[in-house]
């Protein structure tokens, strides 16, 4: 049974069927928890359900980013603004009289 209460960013490993999550969010006004799997997937608990649980309290995963394919790239640029020439541009609108190096002629 759960005695441990839960926390918004924590990690927890049910011991039954050795799924491990995170608390995303805890609602007092419908007495409910939402929890992250490992692999992306959102669960709610209600918390009569949160005490019957055989849990856990685990560190963060050391590679918990694996489920949504996040490599370390992505994150190198993550600074870096992209400022195009002219958001408004017109011109950049309007395709082109060449298609294929032929001449559209109207």
């Amino acid at each position: 049974m759960a005695r441990l209460r839960p926390l918004v960013g924590k990690w927890y490993k049910d011991m039954e069927s050795e799924q491990l999550f995170e608390v995303v969010a805890v609602d007092d006004g419908s007495d409910s928890v939402e929890a992250q799997l490992i692999d992306g997937e959102l669960c709610q608990y209600d918390m009569e359900s949160w005490r019957q649980l055989s849990l856990e309290q685990v560190e963060e995963p050391e590679d918990w980013r694996n489920a949504f394919e996040l490599s370390d790239d992505d994150y190198r640029f993550l600074d870096d603004t992209m400022v195009p020439e002219s958001w408004n541009n017109p011109l950049s609108e309007i395709e082109s009289d060449v298609i294929n190096g032929l001449l559209d002629e109207y």
